[in-house]
């Protein structure tokens, strides 16, 4: 994989794992399906697996995480929950690879104005 800073954000990098729906997408119309299965594979499926693992016992968990991981399950589904926590971890290991900090388990992000 190399360096993390060679992606900008940590959607770059679900992106590149290919964690992101496909975008056919035309006339301000959007249209989203699977995830595109394009990128790395092998880091991918390791992501993949982990979040089934997660989604399956989030009910035992008090965290944040678990918490919107059950209500997105309600929501949407156990699958799309699956690959939505993948996602969030992508973007968690970004951040914790680039920043060089601990990983916090009660952080709120704080969404740039």
């Amino acid at each position: 994989m190399g360096d993390f800073k060679q992606f900008n954000s940590g959607s770059q990098l679900g992106a590149w794992v290919g964690l992101v729906p496909r975008q056919h997408s035309s006339g301000g119309k959007n249209h989203l399906g699977g995830i595109t299965k394009h990128g790395q594979t092998y880091l991918r499926t390791l992501l993949i697996q982990a979040a089934k693992s997660a989604v399956m016992t989030a009910h035992r968990r008090n965290d944040p995480i678990s918490r919107w991981v059950l209500a997105l399950r309600e929501r949407s589904g156990w699958q799309k929950a699956v690959v939505a926590l993948a996602n969030k971890n992508a973007r968690i290991l970004w951040a914790v690879m680039t920043r060089g900090e601990q990983f916090d388990a009660r952080h709120v992000s704080i969404k740039p104005a």
